[in-house]
């Protein structure tokens, strides 16, 4: 067999990526292939001659020991399956490492600013992975010339992440649950503090189902329709707010999460990762937020609406990175910004919130017996 080596590599550019943007020559010249259907309109698009791109073509089927298009007289240029695989994987290992892609572009933004400038306000941040907060970064650059060191976790990890020092602001999602939750209840109260700790606001999201159009039966799917339904579930990590809401929703309906086929199995760490196993027809059916569903053509059945909130120690709230990032937030750009992401508001964006006001299901008593 044929050995295949991964090298990484990265540059300095003017225009920044978002998202699971990884430039790869072998993957654009795929995509340009499979979206234009011949290799002189590929090579129109992607600005080079046809000589170059056949040329790169023929490297790259060398290189892969396996041929990359396939195609016949007066007929339009066709991926191989081998090619449309590889380029599926492709997107979706991508998709799957989104935040960590994510995590290390805030790094190395953060050693270009402090080579650039040592006197740049940083705010090292631990949130809950959401679309949006790349731009709420872009903003504070942009606004303040705030580098805002953006790390992806678990709702559950990025608030301890806070309470263990390694953080000045985390930032968490929680649904609006007006008759109380034991289920977060017990997850966030030991790691949220009255008195302590300062809630911002930040952005509200539509939560739901995410699943391949099907048709109109599907469209009315409910968790307790899951059960028997042959459908594979898909979830979220153990930790994740969004595995929490499941568990919180399930337990409400009386249905038991070990009937569904698939709760427990392979979780995915983000719901663009849970729209690509979706997509990708590992699963039928998952957890996600609207913004996730549409980037990959799914069907999105809303279940509920959700306050993503950030949050920090009462005395770093008058700290100069954090009263840059308000600011950022109360700017009419930040709700501009937000419109791009199907499904997302921000209603209370930039204000300081009480915890127990701000938290419908703070005042729910976890049940005597239960872990705390």
């Amino acid at each position: 067999m044929q050995t295949r080596g991964i090298h990484l590599q990265y540059s300095f550019e003017s225009r920044g990526q978002r998202g699971p943007e990884v430039e790869n020559p072998l993957f654009d010249l795929l995509n340009r292939l499979q979206e234009h259907g011949s290799i002189r309109h590929a090579a129109t698009a992607m600005g080079a001659s046809y000589r170059h791109v056949w040329g790169s073509l023929k490297h790259w089927e060398e290189v892969m020991g396996e041929p990359l298009v396939q195609w016949s007289q007066g007929q339009a240029a066709r991926l191989t399956p081998f090619a449309q695989r590889l380029l599926a994987a492709e997107r979706q290992a991508r998709t799957r490492m989104t935040p960590h892609i994510e995590a290390l572009r805030a790094e190395l933004e953060h050693v270009l600013a402090q080579a650039l400038d040592g006197a740049q306000l940083v705010l090292e941040v631990f949130a809950s992975h959401d679309p949006g907060l790349p731009l709420l970064r872009e903003l504070a650059q942009q606004q303040h010339q705030l580098h805002v060191g953006l790390r992806f976790a678990g709702s559950v990890d990025a608030l301890r992440a806070l309470a263990h020092g390694r953080c000045t602001v985390a930032g968490f999602h929680v649904p609006a649950l007006p008759d109380g939750s034991p289920v977060f209840s017990a997850a966030l109260k030991p790691l949220l503090k009255p008195g302590l700790h300062k809630l911002i606001g930040c952005l509200r999201r539509q939560q739901g189902l995410m699943l391949r159009p099907t048709g109109a039966i599907e469209r009315r799917l409910s968790l307790t329709d899951l059960p028997g339904s042959g459908l594979r579930f898909v979830n979220r990590q153990p930790g994740s707010a969004t595995r929490l809401l499941m568990d919180h929703l399930l337990q409400a309906a009386g249905v038991d999460a070990a009937s569904i086929d698939g709760y427990a199995a392979r979780p995915e760490d983000s719901h663009l990762a849970v729209a690509a196993a979706i997509a990708g027809g590992q699963a039928d059916v998952g957890p996600g937020i609207e913004a996730a569903a549409c980037e990959f053509n799914l069907d999105f059945i809303p279940l509920v609406e959700e306050d993503y909130f950030l949050v920090c120690l009462k005395d770093a709230l008058d700290s100069a990175p954090v009263r840059a990032l308000r600011t950022v937030l109360e700017s009419p750009a930040w709700p501009q910004a937000l419109q791009a992401l199907p499904g997302y508001a921000a209603p209370d964006a930039g204000r300081v919130l009480s915890l127990t006001k701000a938290l419908p299901w703070w005042h729910f008593r976890t049940p005597k017996g239960q872990a705390a």
